[in-house]
């Protein structure tokens, strides 16, 4: 009954989050910061309060299905699944693939969606890189993330990346004016570099840096790269796809070469028949 009698007030609180997807916890945190004004006994719990919502208030309940588990969500209005897929983890932001779609840098429409959740900041060790390790490295299957769900004929995949600070994360205004947080265009082409695995490609990388040009600073990518600091040298497959897509100029791709040419590298892992990049020590597949 007194859910009833406060239902507009409500429907403000939870406006007032500025929020579309909730999990339980936050819903829970709702009632208990309003339950006064509310006036709702203690014995209204969040379940209670969740039933009475998606029953009489439209809210609706996502399941996002793991392997071995499941999240629940709670929908207030209409949502897309880009703001679904962010949920997933706190100060999460879309990435490779789904990055290159909402940059508009490929013509496909990926029904897998890569949600990228930084570890916490470890100490800095590097040990000394040879090339047989490199080798070692690039002729095994690349590792994929494990953490899928499966929600409404999408793929969510939650990606466990090395911690940045959240370098170059940025944020777009989509449908419905919900706020996404992804990495910019920069961010994303080395991203996609490093993992083409999750980019559909390397044809698709490839498509991505030609779409691009004129729409990013090389400067300011080579800059991110190196604050990166990765152990491998990715600046070489970079470099390569900057030169392989003919739309840069020798200026812009000569940045790529300036950490230095010390190894072979390879653009992907386990790629099967390859030609050589004489420039930049580089194995790709054949036919790229």
């Amino acid at each position: 009954m007194r859910l009833r009698i406060a239902r507009a007030d409500i429907a403000r609180a939870i406006d007032g989050t500025g929020r579309r997807v909730f999990r339980r916890a936050d819903l829970s945190a709702v009632l208990a910061e309003n339950r006064e004004f509310w006036r709702l006994s203690e014995g209204t719990t969040a379940g209670a309060l969740i039933a009475y919502l998606c029953k009489h208030m439209g809210m609706k309940r996502a399941e996002l299905k793991f392997e071995r588990r499941k999240e629940l969500r709670y929908v207030w209005g209409e949502s897309s699944v880009y703001q679904l897929a962010l949920s997933l983890a706190r100060d999460s932001y879309l990435c490779h693939y789904t990055a290159v779609y909402l940059h508009e840098l490929t013509e496909q429409v990926p029904t897998t969606l890569y949600v990228n959740h930084e570890q916490s900041p470890k100490p800095a060790v590097k040990s000394e890189l040879t090339q047989e390790r490199i080798d070692w490295a690039f002729r095994r299957a690349p590792r994929v993330s494990s953490r899928v769900a499966q929600h409404d004929g999408y793929r969510i995949c939650l990606v466990n990346g090395m911690y940045t600070g959240q370098l170059g994360v940025t944020t777009l205004t989509g449908d419905g004016e919900e706020e996404w947080r992804l990495t910019d265009v920069e961010r994303t082409l080395i991203d996609i570099a490093v993992r083409p695995v999750y980019a559909g490609g390397v044809f698709e990388v490839l498509k991505a840096y030609r779409l691009a040009h004129g729409r990013i600073s090389v400067n300011r990518l080579a800059a991110m790269l190196k604050r990166l600091d990765y152990t491998y040298p990715y600046h070489q497959a970079i470099g390569f796809y900057l030169d392989r897509s003919g739309v840069y100029t020798e200026t812009q791709v000569r940045l790529l070469r300036k950490p230095g040419i010390d190894f072979d590298f390879y653009l992907a892992h386990n790629m099967g028949e390859t030609d050589c990049d004489p420039k930049w020590h580089l194995f790709f597949p054949k036919g790229l």
